[in-house]
Parts: structure tokens; sequence; C-alpha cells
């Protein structure tokens, strides 16, 4: 039962689960009671998200391979914090019994910190699903 990476807001597959937003903001402008119904998350887990100093600093760069890397780099850091790691391997270890998927707001997963959150979670022993994700 894999986890599965999405696009928050983008509509559910059928055996999506439980749907987890590891953003650091919860969307603008949605009522608390509607995040799930408007299918952004059902639990928000802001502590698997980018640091906010981190996301000023891709945000006010420039898109370029190096800073990718380099966002990617410090992510990696930030999740290696205790409280992180042990959501990861919660998470790895539920993948085995139970569908859930991640999600962060960003059009291209490949420059999302959800495309290093995969890595993450496989890291962690995570089932995740293959090919093209929305």
């Amino acid at each position: 039962m894999p986890i599965r990476v999405v696009q928050l807001g983008s509509p559910r597959a059928a055996d999506e689960g439980l749907r987890l937003g590891t953003v650091r903001r919860p969307p603008r402008g949605v009522r608390k009671q509607d995040y799930a119904r408007r299918d952004y998350f059902d639990v928000w887990m802001p502590e698997l998200a980018p640091s906010a100093a981190l996301v000023k600093s891709a945000l006010s760069d420039a898109p370029t391979p190096a800073r990718w890397a380099r966002f990617a780099r410090r992510y990696r850091q930030e999740m290696r914090a205790p409280a992180a790691q042990r959501l990861l391997l919660l998470l790895g270890a539920l993948s085995a019994s139970t569908n859930l998927s991640v999600g962060c707001y960003c059009a291209d997963q490949s420059r999302c910190h959800r495309s290093v959150l995969r890595e993450l979670l496989k890291e962690a022993g995570a089932e995740m699903v293959t090919g093209t994700e929305r």
C-alpha cells in the first residue's frame, strides 16, 4: 500500500488514502473545515516541509540547477532532525499497511520539496507509488 506524491488541491485518486499536507502554511482563503473537502489535505504536517527561511531563500533565487541542488541539500539537512526522522520512519512503516499520500502546492514536482521528500521516504523504507504523479 504505497505512498503517493501529489499536488495539493488536485483531485484525489480513488485509492489515495489519507492525504498529508507537507507544507509550511495551510491554503489561503480556505476554511479549516474545508481543507479535505477541497482536496488539499486531511492532516497538516508542516514538520515535513522546508523551514520558512529555506523557502524564502529558495524563492528569492532564480531557478538554476546549482540553486536547486543547494535547496535539496539544505532540505535534506533539515530532515535529519530527530522529530523529522521519526515522522519519516513512521510513514515508511505505515506504507506497509495503509494508503497514504503526501503533497505540496507547487505545480512543478521536479522543483518542489516533495521530489526530495519522495527520496527521503524511500530511504526510510516506504513503499512508493511509481510512475507519473499528479
